[in-house]
């Protein structure tokens, strides 16, 4: 809007300058045409810059006159430009001419001093924009980045915009946005770090009384009821050790103890603890760096979800440094292909609470591998396991 504006005074300086020039240059040759009209009524000679039918004159002005009209032109003579001014003398073309060369200096001296001027307004304005434009996209580019670091899962990111530490000092609307920003987050970090801490209680709490129902459990005497008592009680043991393992991994300060493994054997262990039926694919089995503690625990959560919910053939195949799982069953739902495994939902009433997955996701995320669930077109489910590279 500023280079606009320039450019539009500029314009009508321009124009308004012109004019009143022209018509200077216009009152002068009509003034001298007058003068010489009188000399030529009276018989006296005519001056050097006037004539009848003077050569140089315009055709659109000798036309004019012939009409029996009066009129001025700008136009070029001998190299020089000059003013014309023409009336009808006897059926010729009475004209004189004005020098013109002082105006249209005065006149390409203004452009000149217009543009330099509208080039220089311009150029500062720019500038100035540019600073100004470029402080608020830098703080705009902070705020998204920290947004975009608290959608992965940074909870401590913050803005710390300095506009907003002072409360008496002045806030535009980007300040106002990463203040909102950084509220926002804090309040979600109050917000998860409640429900860790309350999970992680809960499954403390838990663990003492179902240690000692357990011991009771085995001293009760054999028998069904027997053996559904000490049934529920491993399911309440497996489901308290699951939740404890999930606040650790919400908590993030898990460490991974690295080794170099084949594949191979790990996956014949896993699929052996799991007592189930699995079929196992090694296309390409290679040395990888890994922790073999937490990959156990993300290969065995995979083959059980995939007995648990899926369906026969269950199959586990090992191509260099992926390991997929996949089953015949029905496939992934909509909602965990959208947006990964949610603890406590299951589909169709299916047994579990949810919790597998989302430990062989968050068990993924320490020993830095990437975990997928697809649903093949051929049908079943897919689970895609890539370990980093060495």
């Amino acid at each position: 809007m500023c280079c606009a504006l320039a450019a539009l005074l500029g314009a009508l300086v321009h124009a308004a300058v012109t004019d009143q020039t022209v018509d200077q240059a216009r009152e002068k040759a009509l003034g001298k045409l007058t003068e010489v009209a009188s000399e030529y009524e009276v018989g006296a000679p005519l001056p050097p810059y006037a004539g009848v039918d003077p050569a140089g004159l315009p055709a659109s002005l000798r036309e004019l006159a012939l009409r029996g009209e009066r009129g001025t032109m700008v136009a070029t003579h001998a190299g020089r430009p000059v003013m014309w001014a023409a009336a009808p003398a006897d059926g010729h073309a009475l004209a004189v001419r004005v020098d013109y060369t002082l105006s249209a200096r005065t006149i390409t001296g203004l452009d000149r001093a217009i543009l330099g001027s509208s080039v220089l307004a311009i150029g500062a304005t720019l500038l100035v924009g540019a600073f100004a434009v470029t402080r608020v996209t830098r703080r705009l580019h902070l705020t998204a980045q920290v947004a975009r670091r608290i959608s992965a899962g940074d909870l401590d990111a913050r803005v710390n915009d300095p506009r907003t530490r002072r409360p008496g000092r002045p806030q535009d609307e980007v300040a106002t946005v990463s203040g909102a920003l950084d509220t926002m987050a804090s309040s979600l970090q109050r917000k998860l770090q409640t429900e860790q801490r309350f999970t992680a209680d809960v499954a403390h709490e838990l663990r003492t009384p179902l240690t000692g129902l357990s011991a009771a459990a085995e001293l009760l005497p054999e028998g069904r009821p027997t053996e559904m008592v000490r049934e529920r009680v491993r399911t309440m043991r497996a489901l308290t050790e699951d939740l404890l393992e999930i606040s650790r991994l919400d908590a993030g300060g898990e460490t991974v103890e690295l080794d170099i493994l084949p594949l191979g054997p790990l996956a014949e262990r896993v699929v052996r603890a799991s007592g189930a039926v699995t079929e196992i694919r090694i296309a390409r089995d290679e040395p990888v760096e890994t922790d073999a503690r937490r990959l156990e625990r993300v290969l065995g959560n995979l083959v059980a979800n995939a007995h648990r919910h899926g369906a026969a053939p269950v199959v586990l195949t090992i191509d260099g440094t992926v390991v997929t799982v996949t089953d015949g069953g029905p496939g992934y739902p909509e909602y965990l292909l959208a947006h990964g495994p949610a603890r406590f939902r299951t589909e169709g009433g299916g047994k579990g609470h949810g919790l597998g997955l989302t430990i062989a996701v968050g068990q993924a995320a320490v020993l830095g591998a990437s975990l997928t669930f697809t649903n093949p077109p051929s049908g079943g489910a897919q689970a895609r396991l890539t370990l980093p590279t060495n």
